[in-house]
């Protein structure tokens, strides 16, 4: 793998919580409105600048792209940005229940991305796509970083161990899900050398998280290297920001779904229907969570029950067959329920693993939901097989946390 360091651009340490923020895509626009407030500061003014709007007024209206480039100038203007005067790396690390993952902030190689170097286990669509590349272009900046893994490597390791040890840059605790995000500046010309040549060892990379920012951030890349006459290759725009793990470290949590109906079933004419793929235990109104892979909780009507796939409905060679996802999907949301898109079917909805299941138990017992049906979390040995094999998951599949907070640190394309 290709990567380099870069001269980030990034809040001074007295107002890095006031920029950061929660990613663009996890929340939604009255939400962003909300947490800004009346902090000018805040980085949603860059990545959710509708707010600077009417409410009501959509992300995809072109005048909120050029507020988004218009704020990222005025926060550079006021010194709320400061670029970084020599190139170097970063490291980001975030707790979570105690547990602490680290990440290094890195330029990775467009072309690694091109040439399925850098894998994906998920699909994109076009249009999420080309609203992150509006966004990159109109800023000529990657503003939000992608969230990749990497084989354990020990080299490395010892270098986090090592910089851990020391006072961070940064080192807060967010608000909302009160994790502990920490932040280092790597500007010594040897660990900057190591980190280079450690990464030009391994012969890939994988995406966890932001397959949309990927694709967006390589995409506009290629594009200006393509409408570059004097295109020479060691522009700026050929890396884009990445803040890469150890794939040990990650944690993937359960993406769990909830559904508003049993496709003209009733709850005993369900169940019956069920066994015929399933162990169907119940266990009562103790909430039930998944024990193992290939059992699932399912909630409906006030009471928990232990659903097990039998064996012949599913496949343990095949790195997709072998996922409770797609064995849910196929026998159970598709051939039961008649749901056949899980991206644009409006009966059904996903409730990541952080809220827990309690949260699918609130949902159906408000009347919102008719059922809950929760999944054992793939691993992450289970994604990079699936990247390796050149498959696709099915959608919702992962739900990582913690996610990464943005503003601490943007690349410039330039």
């Amino acid at each position: 793998m290709r990567v380099k360091p870069f001269k980030g651009i990034r809040p001074p340490r007295e107002l890095v919580e006031q920029v950061e923020s929660r990613p663009y895509d996890v929340l939604d626009s009255d939400e962003a409105r909300a947490e800004a407030g009346d902090n000018e500061k805040s980085l949603y003014h860059i990545i959710k600048p509708e707010i600077d709007f009417e409410p009501g007024c959509s992300e995809y209206d072109p005048r909120v792209y050029e507020q988004a480039a218009k704020n990222f100038q005025k926060f550079q203007d006021k010194g709320w940005l400061v670029q970084d005067a020599k190139e170097q790396y970063y490291i980001y690390a975030q707790t979570m229940n105690g547990k602490t993952q680290y990440g290094l902030v890195v330029g990775a190689w467009v072309e690694d991305y091109m040439t399925g170097r850098i894998k994906k286990h998920e699909l994109t669509r076009r249009d999420k796509e080309e609203d992150r590349m509006k966004h990159v272009r109109v800023n000529n900046a990657n503003i939000e970083p992608v969230f990749f893994a990497y084989p354990d490597n020990a080299v490395l390791d010892a270098l986090l161990k090592r910089y851990a040890a020391t006072e961070p840059e940064y080192d807060f605790i967010a608000p909302i899900d009160g994790f502990r995000h920490q932040f280092w500046v790597v500007s010594d010309e040897a660990d900057i050398q190591l980190i280079t040549a450690e990464f030009a060892k391994m012969p890939t990379m994988y995406i966890a998280d932001g397959h949309h920012r990927s694709a967006a951030a390589a995409l506009v890349g290629a594009e200006k290297a393509k409408l570059n006459p004097h295109h020479t290759g060691k522009e700026e725009y050929n890396y884009f920001m990445a803040v890469c793990f150890q794939a040990s470290q990650l944690t993937v949590l359960d993406y769990n779904r909830v559904l508003k109906d049993l496709n003209g079933m009733t709850p005993a004419q369900f169940l019956e229907a069920l066994k015929k793929n399933f162990d169907v235990e119940l266990k009562g109104t103790e909430i039930y969570k998944p024990c193992e892979l290939h059992n699932f909780s399912l909630y409906l009507e006030g009471q928990w029950y232990s659903v097990t796939a039998k064996p012949g409905t599913y496949d343990d060679t095949d790195p997709i067959g072998v996922l409770d996802v797609d064995i849910s999907s196929r026998l159970i949301l598709d051939e039961l329920l008649g749901i056949k898109d899980l991206r644009s079917s409006q009966r059904i909805d996903f409730v990541g693993g952080l809220r827990g299941l309690g949260e699918l138990k609130r949902r159906v017992d408000s009347g919102e939901m008719k059922m809950a049906l929760a999944l054992y979390p793939v691993s992450m040995q289970q994604i990079m097989d699936i990247a390796d094999s050149g498959k696709i998951m099915p959608p919702k599949a992962t739900w990582f946390e913690p996610k990464l907070r943005s503003g601490l640190v943007i690349h410039k394309l330039v």
